[in-house]
């Protein structure tokens, strides 16, 4: 059981650190610590998915809860069914787009607001280590419910398109298949690794990883697409490719959504810290006002809630809407990028092309003894720039800036740089670097 808690989530490997006894122990806290009375529970397609469900639900009813099994579903789904059922709480048993050995656990209260390590997961690893739980006074029941067509209609109900679309979609054998059915029939489409199979045969279901994207890059410029699309292991997280086969990086296809929701409706629009500033700069030309938010589901959602933000997106590829409770829906990003390429006179290099304005380092790891001491000297070498500390560092200048974070997990920090052209990004770069591995 040891070190499967984590931030947002838990994971482990099944049968090793996450069994059948630790799941049915995390339903029994799940329960005792939320008071819950209905859970909606979603699984995704890894073969020992079916086994984790009917221990997690032994734990759930044992300690009085009503279960909602709402079968194979995606992350967003699953979000969708706690909302618009009205439940108490939900679990999507999935470990996203880690190794099929691994599964785990995404837990949300009513409404499908987040349980992280600092509002629930700690509370739920104390209970389970304890393991003594209150009897309760009735045992839970479980009933089936198919929420696929109202999520079907939930996103087809904000489709545009001018002209018809062929779209290159791989799925990776994963919950993606169940995500784009939202979408089946609005455009067509070529896939690729189409069969839900949890040992994930072609590659990790993981478009962070550019090497993940090379088979959809492939398929796109042998030519005759309009866009490609690659979905992570539970869909909540979808990656882009242009025309031509680029990748389009994620904070950009923030910029383009919040462009074409901005137009119709005016709002504010949460974007995370290590985006390019071209980001905030559309949000401001459409009219809308941008708002910084730190990295992570559970902290954009709960700033989204308290603004009533219309719209959010994370570099990491997770796109968050007010319709969908203030929670990702892949098939409603895609839908728009959709909408946008099948009205402009332009190819979606094009449309991206205005937005892309300044250049960036990427994410850049350095594995470090003493995190503090190097926080310290970027504020003393950068001391006469605009300098924030809402998730780690950042410092901003007016033809650069940067973020510097610690991970949460291993001694490392993570380095993201911005400049207005190659040479001063390069020669910006190198030198914060050259600080954190002093």
């Amino acid at each position: 059981m040891a070190g499967i808690f984590k931030a947002y989530d838990i994971r482990g490997i099944y049968g090793e650190t996450l069994t059948d006894d630790v799941a049915s122990a995390i339903g029994r806290a799940f329960v005792d610590f939320l008071g819950c009375r209905t859970v909606v529970v979603g699984r995704d397609m890894r073969a020992h998915s079916e086994a984790v469900f009917a221990a997690l639900v032994r734990g759930l009813t044992a300690q009085g809860a009503d279960v909602v099994d709402i079968g194979l579903a995606s992350t967003p789904m699953c979000y969708f069914a706690n909302g618009s059922l009205g439940a108490d709480g939900s679990i999507m048993i999935t470990a996203s787009h880690n190794p099929g050995q691994w599964n785990g656990f995404k837990m949300c209260r009513e409404q499908a607001i987040p349980i992280s390590g600092a509002t629930g997961i700690a509370d739920i690893e104390q209970r389970v280590a304890r393991g003594d739980f209150p009897t309760p006074a009735r045992t839970g029941s479980v009933t089936v419910a198919d929420v696929s067509a109202a999520y079907h209609a939930h996103v087809r109900q904000y489709a545009d398109l001018r002209r018809p679309l062929r779209i290159a979609v791989d799925y990776a054998n994963a919950m993606g298949i169940i995500e784009h059915r939202a979408l089946d029939g609005l455009f067509a489409i070529e896939p690729l690794f189409g069969d839900l199979d949890g040992s994930f045969p072609n590659h990790e279901a993981n478009p962070l990883d550019l090497e993940t994207l090379e088979p959809l890059q492939a398929l796109v410029r042998g030519g005759g697409f309009d866009f490609g699309i690659a979905y992570d292991g539970d869909a909540d997280r979808v990656g882009f490719v242009d025309e031509r086969g680029e990748v389009v990086p994620m904070d950009i296809i923030t910029a383009l959504i919040a462009q074409m929701l901005l137009r119709a409706q005016g709002g504010r629009v949460f974007y995370d810290l290590r985006s390019s500033k071209a980001v905030r700069e559309v949000i401001r030309e459409q009219g809308g006002e941008p708002l910084m938010s730190r990295v992570g589901h559970a902290f954009i959602k709960q700033q989204m809630r308290e603004a009533d933000a219309l719209f959010a997106g994370e570099l990491s590829g997770h796109y968050y809407f007010r319709e969908n409770y203030f929670t990702e829906s892949s098939a409603l990003a895609v839908l728009y990028v959709a909408n946008l390429v099948s009205a402009a006179q332009v190819p979606l290099s094009e449309l991206v092309k205005p937005i892309q304005r300044y250049v960036g380092s990427g994410e850049i790891n350095s594995t470090v003894a003493d995190p503090a001491a190097v926080f310290a000297a970027l504020k003393q070498t950068f001391a006469d720039g605009r300098m924030t500390e809402l998730d780690g560092l950042s410092i901003e200048y007016d033809d650069w800036w940067f973020n510097v974070r610690s991970s949460n997990t291993e001694p490392l920090v993570r380095l993201n740089l911005e400049a207005d052209d190659a040479a001063t990004m390069a020669a910006r770069r190198d030198q914060v670097l050259a600080i954190i591995r002093a």
